[in-house]
């Protein structure tokens, strides 16, 4: 009977410690778990870093037409004559995404100085041109602040419906198949010229004359595995998309076909979009036309 007694035991203390280490040791399966779409492996390691660790492209500051705004989701150069950013910075990993969703609360941003004009949501209305956001409000999901901030109306320009709704769209949703796939990026968005082409035909400003329709609307996508340090990490293999588009109702949908360098970006806008990377390093990626998978 002891005999027995003591078998029973000790098969009972097995079976407890095969469980015991099988909780421990067994890790969830997480290439398959997915939240929103962005891998839990992925969200684990990716965190939220600064919107201008590329660096600051115009030197933005006090100046009415380049005005700096740092928001927690995002920073950019103002310009109060245009009634519009003349660029966006914001850093985009799965550590900004979750499921908050889309608020579509468009609003004037009243953290601009009294002095200057500020564009209200109405503005836009019978314009023939989208409320065309820079940072987009699927790349700020975490929480509902995050969401409403990508809003505010100084993070929109008057764009052309299908370029937005279909070029810029494209786009956009690439980025975030990068993340997905494992990357973080750095990214600028920015517009310049007048005169556009919306559904209502050719206009150079909307809202009479209070905000300036831009000719051109380009960004600058810096790609980057997920990881810390990450301005020392760019080097001369890393991939850098640059695009720009006529602001147009005919854009083609492909974004692929407006890709440029941005060396050219820079010489139109006079910026210096990369400035805290090493300028050896910008001398080669900043040359170099994209010639990677668009989606």
């Amino acid at each position: 009977m002891l005999k027995y007694l003591k078998r029973v035991m000790y098969l009972s203390l097995t079976g407890w410690m095969l469980v015991s280490c099988s909780k421990d040791s067994v890790k969830p399966d997480t290439d398959s778990q997915e939240l929103k779409g962005m891998s839990v492996a992925a969200n684990a390691s990716a965190t939220q870093d600064s919107n201008l660790a590329m660096g600051n492209p115009s030197g933005a500051g006090t100046s009415y037409s380049n005005y700096l705004v740092t928001k927690p989701q995002y920073s950019m150069s103002y310009n109060s004559y245009r009634g519009t950013p003349n660029w966006v910075s914001w850093h985009l990993s799965s550590a900004w995404l979750g499921s908050a969703p889309r608020q579509d609360d468009f609003r004037s941003d009243t953290s601009l100085p009294s002095s200057f004009y500020k564009v209200t949501s109405t503005d836009y209305t019978g314009s023939g041109f989208d409320r065309g956001h820079n940072c987009p409000s699927a790349d700020r999901t975490l929480t509902v602040a995050d969401n409403s901030a990508t809003f505010l109306m100084t993070n929109m320009i008057p764009q052309a419906p299908n370029n937005n709704q279909k070029t810029w769209a494209n786009l956009e949703n690439y980025c975030r198949t990068l993340v997905n796939q494992g990357n973080e990026l750095y990214v600028i968005m920015g517009s310049y010229g007048t005169g556009g082409d919306g559904s209502n035909g050719y206009a150079t400003t909307i809202a009479g004359g209070k905000v300036t329709v831009p000719n051109r609307v380009w960004k600058v996508i810096v790609v980057l595995p997920v990881g810390t340090n990450d301005v020392s990490r760019v080097t001369t293999s890393t991939r850098v998309i640059a695009i720009d588009t006529p602001n147009s109702n005919s854009a083609s949908s492909s974004w692929g076909s407006y890709r440029t360098t941005v060396d050219a970006i820079e010489a139109k806008m006079g910026y210096n979009l990369l400035s805290n990377v090493s300028t050896s390093v910008q001398n080669v990626i900043e040359a170099q036309v994209d010639n990677g998978p668009t989606q």
